[in-house]
This record gives C-alpha cells, structure tokens and sequence, in this order.
C-alpha cells in the first residue's frame, strides 16, 4: 500500500509544474500533488502523462522521476522533513 500511495505522489509531481532539482516545501508538495491529480484527471492521467514523457523525453524523464520519488518519499508519515529555504522565507 506505501509503496502504491507513493508511485501516486511521484506520478503527480512528475505531472507538476514544479521544477525539477527543485527543494519544496511539505505545502508547496502538497499542493503541486493535488493540483497535478485535479488536472490530470485523477493519478491515473498524471501516469499517462509521465508514460509520454518518458516516450518524448526519455533523457530528461529519468532524472525529473528520480527527484519526485525523493520528493515524494518526504510525504511519507515519519519522514524527516527538510527545513524550509531561508531565502522563501524571506521572500
């Protein structure tokens, strides 16, 4: 079941608009996931659409999946969490 929930999340910020490399916050995650699912039709659209990437992209689809497993393995109940940016912050 973990691991189904985070191929779920993955798919999703795969989908998002977030860039990858990127560090969000556990907000902006979340939000960036629920957005993805919303316009993707549901998490199986946002793996259809991560399928095409990889058929259109497939040099810059692996490097974007390998950031939102890690991305999506902080939403993961017990996960250490990150700091936010000083510079968000500040902005």
């Amino acid at each position: 079941m973990r691991s189904q929930l985070l191929a779920a999340r993955a798919a999703a910020l795969f989908a998002s608009d977030l860039p990858t490399g990127s560090r969000p916050s556990f907000s902006a995650v979340s939000t960036a996931i629920a957005t993805s699912v919303h316009a993707c039709g549901g998490t199986r659209g946002c793996v259809a659409m991560m399928a095409a990437a990889y058929g259109d992209y497939p040099e810059t689809s692996a490097p974007r999946m390998r950031w939102a497993l890690s991305v999506a393995s902080m939403m993961a109940p017990g996960a250490v969490r990150p700091e936010p940016d000083r510079e968000l912050i500040a902005a």
